[in-house]
């Protein structure tokens, strides 16, 4: 339990001194669409080494990709803020809640970067922020990363989709790129030295282009099969891994 609790302090220090350094980085550049990518990775390294988790990473079917894209995310809980922050790429930004807005010095920082603010409960806001982002998408150059569950799973699986990211990619002309995350929430113990592995994978590009809305609902299906698919393979291949070196205990 000590070594759980010393984590623990350790991440909040760390987090901290991100939030003030990323704080005075996006006021020096603000709204900069690779504003993301530097901020994201000022929380996680330290982060990850911090919670002594071991990373497994596949990221060539994003790396590969020559223009902007949409990928798809699952979102399992707030320690995605660490974990899949590892992995944003360049020029890419986040479409996230609006009342992120508020949150003392972080929300400010996901503004700031230059992330998108979908005020769902406003259905004329939200057109403008998705018609923000399909403008990024189209004439910026700028990928997009969504998690189209809507909201954290905490560990219960995959939750049903929405449409909005798959709309959002038709109406760009743009491929959807999967990016699946084990599920670490129940498998990593902070108590342990090594808290367990986490592997993150892409799948192949879906194309979007002739496709129409009428589209995004099988679109939306067949995403989420692959993504289903990939995350119990990787599940399978931590528990494996992790059960080899605590001996499976």
């Amino acid at each position: 339990m000590l070594l759980h609790a010393l984590r623990l302090l350790y991440i909040s220090v760390s987090f901290t001194i991100a939030c003030l350094m990323g704080f005075i980085f996006v006021l020096l550049r603000p709204f900069n669409p690779d504003n993301t990518r530097r901020c994201a990775h000022l929380f996680a390294i330290p982060g990850v080494w911090g919670m002594g988790i071991k990373m497994e990473v596949d990221m060539q079917h994003l790396h590969a990709q020559p223009r902007a894209c949409v990928s798809v995310l699952n979102h399992q809980s707030n320690w995605d803020i660490l974990i899949l922050a590892r992995v944003v790429t360049a020029n890419t930004v986040t479409v996230g809640k609006h009342s992120l807005m508020w949150l003392p010095i972080f929300g400010q920082i996901y503004w700031l970067a230059g992330n998108i603010l979908i005020n769902r409960t406003n259905p004329k806001e939200a057109k403008q922020a998705m018609l923000k982002t399909t403008h990024a998408l189209k004439d910026d150059n700028t990928s997009i990363w969504i998690f189209p569950e809507g909201t954290r799973n905490h560990g219960k699986g995959l939750l049903p989709f929405k449409r909005g990211a798959f709309l959002t990619a038709i109406n760009a002309g743009v491929p959807i790129v999967p990016v699946c995350c084990s599920s670490y929430q129940g498998h990593i113990r902070l108590n342990r030295w090594h808290a367990g592995t986490v592997a993150i994978r892409t799948l192949p590009p879906i194309r979007t282009e002739g496709l129409s809305p009428n589209d995004a609902s099988a679109l939306m299906d067949r995403c989420r099969e692959d993504m289903l698919r990939c995350i119990a393979e990787l599940d399978a291949e931590c528990a494996r891994k992790d059960a080899a070196i605590w001996g499976g205990k």
